[in-house]
């Protein structure tokens, strides 16, 4: 008894086996399919492959005779990439009866979250701090407030300095300490990590 080189390739739906017989006869080649074997005889050439990685489906598979070859197509049952033509530990799947492991409970599919909603929801939820509670709270019109405030409250040297010292740095400085303020000239004191530049320049 010969046994025949072979070599194969595979996608996940099928497992094409080339098994070197080079001017085989059609007439005297057989190939039986087994849910897990496949055996290929030519007179006294012979290959037998079991138990296969896998279970084929032994409808759907078939084979051509060529001239130098000859290509057994086996059509598998569970769609997947085998590695190997045969293994001892075959995949539960691959049964539909028999040794078949529990069926798995498909957990229901979790929509996927709407962050956006879910800002929105958080945002409109909360109470806005007043400009009484955080001068940076509710953005320029809760920070003008505040100065407002501050400056309708306070006396004739503290509202001087506020409006010397903002005028003269451009905004970005507010003093209320007048004493310290009428020396000099207030300087530009921009944010760090920018550059202060006069309007169309």
């Amino acid at each position: 008894m010969t046994t025949l080189r072979h070599e194969f390739y595979e996608t996940d739906e099928k497992l094409t086996l080339s098994v070197f017989d080079k001017g085989a006869d059609p007439a005297n080649v057989q190939v039986t399919f087994g849910h897990r074997s496949v055996t290929y005889e030519n007179g006294d050439k012979k290959l037998h492959l079991e138990p296969l990685k896998g279970q084929i489906d032994t409808e759907k598979s078939d084979y051509t005779v060529g001239k130098f070859k000859v290509e057994i197509r086996l059509v598998k049952v569970v769609p997947g990439r085998w590695g190997a033509l045969v293994g001892d530990s075959p995949d539960p799947l691959a049964f539909p009866t028999g040794n078949v492991s529990p069926p798995r409970t498909e957990q229901p599919h979790k929509p996927r979250k709407n962050w956006d909603a879910v800002t929105a929801e958080i945002l409109s939820s909360e109470k806005s701090p007043s400009s009484s509670d955080d001068p940076n709270a509710g953005g320029d019109a809760a920070v003008n407030d505040f100065f407002q405030k501050l400056y309708a409250d306070a006396d004739e040297d503290t509202r001087r300095a506020m409006l010397k010292s903002y005028q003269e740095s451009g905004g970005t400085t507010l003093s209320t300490n007048w004493e310290e303020v009428q020396k000099s000239k207030v300087e530009v004191k921009p944010p760090e990590g920018s550059e202060w530049k006069k309007w169309g320049v």
